[in-house]
């Protein structure tokens, strides 16, 4: 019988029915994008920022660090063995030097050149047995090169794009590096490849480890190692000094991917280094994502305030046009309890299917959004549905809590006699 009652009610004035429930659709479906990207944010953004490049870099307490012992990888490797291992996409050794250079466009010797030696595309044993690819184009995804990369095996080189112009050297050309007293010209590096990077890398010569270390005559050290992780952007808990937390809170820290506790789990497998945040990488994802949530926390906020406005308005109307049913109901011995259920109950049905059309909307304008952005939709979540009925319902009752009110206080009598 009741459930006839609400039918009824709904197929007698469905026009004021089907406005309640557009204006809950479009407020969920606001709501909907918002907290599908907003959840989804965090992920897509870290993955977005890996492209500015390392966001840690290891340098020797000494002056340089051992990369291999007995000509066997064993520091580096380690650092895939750490607690966040499957976060660490990439490190490259770098070894820096000073070094004259010989040109084929030139017949004379170019001094104090920077010589960078580094991994190009390396393949790294890890201590369970497999294998990870690494090197710089992966630490550094964001230099631009004409050409390609210097290969391991090969004399080869990539110059920097304003040495290039400067010494009128192209793809092909060979140049001689050498350190110390020049007695005879050393076998030529063939440049691969010109590099472009907007920074002081644009001034130098790139060249292998191995080729670097032969030329500073440092076999086997490097001074500089970069490191990109996949990190969560740090919030105020993560600048706390891991040293003055109890038990608790580190091991939450240290069980959070931030890029400070990435450095912490790195700082004890390679003891004699220091371990420091590139915070010009991760302080400019976490002041972007702090922003962008906050927007979207603000368009939540206003989607669920016009909502409610609009809830409340066509429920004081329909509350208004029911005024004689209302008293006839009241006249013929319903209380005013049983007239504020049946009242409610067709609120929280409308809130119900404006919800669930609601978020049918809001999904696939989620989809669309986080195409245009980060280019893969946000994936459908159950969370996001039940948050959304739950505010739905939030919305309708506290937009139609002051008509059902006043409805269910009305006094039959002067109603029915028309006053």
């Amino acid at each position: 019988m009741f459930a006839r009652l609400i039918t009824d009610s709904v197929k007698r004035r469905p026009r004021r029915k089907m406005l309640t429930v557009a204006a809950l659709a479009l407020g969920m479906a606001v709501v909907t994008v918002a907290l599908s990207v907003a959840l989804d944010v965090g992920d897509r953004l870290a993955a977005e920022f890996t492209s500015l490049g390392a966001n840690l870099v290891v340098t020797p307490q000494a002056d340089s660090l051992p990369l291999e012992i007995g000509g066997v990888d064993y520091r580096l490797p380690k650092i895939k063995s750490v607690f966040w291992h499957n976060n660490i996409i990439a490190f490259t050794p770098m070894l820096d030097l000073r070094a004259e250079a010989l040109p084929l466009s030139s017949h004379f010797w170019t001094d104090n050149v920077p010589v960078i030696g580094t991994w190009a595309d390396r393949m790294v044993s890890l201590p369970g047995g497999g294998k990870f690819e690494t090197g710089i184009a992966k630490t550094n995804p964001w230099w631009k090169i004409e050409g390609r990369w210097f290969s391991e095996d090969a004399r080869e080189c990539v110059v920097g794009a304003t040495f290039a112009r400067k010494n009128h050297i192209s793809i092909g050309d060979p140049i001689s590096l050498a350190t110390g007293a020049i007695t005879r010209i050393p076998s030529p590096h063939i440049v691969a490849g010109i590099l472009t990077t907007g920074g002081p890398e644009d001034e130098a010569i790139l060249v292998s480890l191995a080729d670097a270390q032969f030329l500073a005559h440092q076999p086997g050290l490097y001074r500089k190692l970069y490191v990109l992780a996949l990190t969560k952007p740090e919030d105020a808990f993560a600048h706390r000094d891991p040293k003055t937390m109890d038990q608790k809170d580190f091991e939450r820290w240290s069980c959070t991917p931030y890029v400070s506790s990435i450095a912490y789990s790195l700082q004890e497998v390679l003891p004699g280094s220091d371990v420091r945040v590139i915070h010009r990488v991760a302080d400019t994802e976490g002041q972007i994502l702090t922003r962008v949530r906050s927007l979207l926390w603000l368009v939540t906020l206003a989607a669920l305030l016009a909502a409610a406005l609009a809830v409340g308005a066509s429920s004081a109307a329909s509350v208004i046009e029911r005024r004689s049913e209302l008293a006839l109901m009241k006249a013929l011995g319903a209380g005013s309890g049983m007239v504020g259920f049946l009242l409610a109950a067709e609120q929280l049905l409308l809130a119900f299917v404006g919800g669930t059309l609601g978020y049918a909307i809001g999904y696939i304008l989620a989809r669309i959004v986080g195409t245009k952005i980060f280019g893969a939709p946000p994936p459908p979540s159950f969370l996001v549905l039940s948050a959304v009925l739950g505010l739905a319902i939030l919305v309708t009752v506290l937009g139609s809590a002051r008509p059902l009110r006043r409805a269910t206080r009305c006094e039959p009598a002067p109603i029915l006699r028309g006053e």
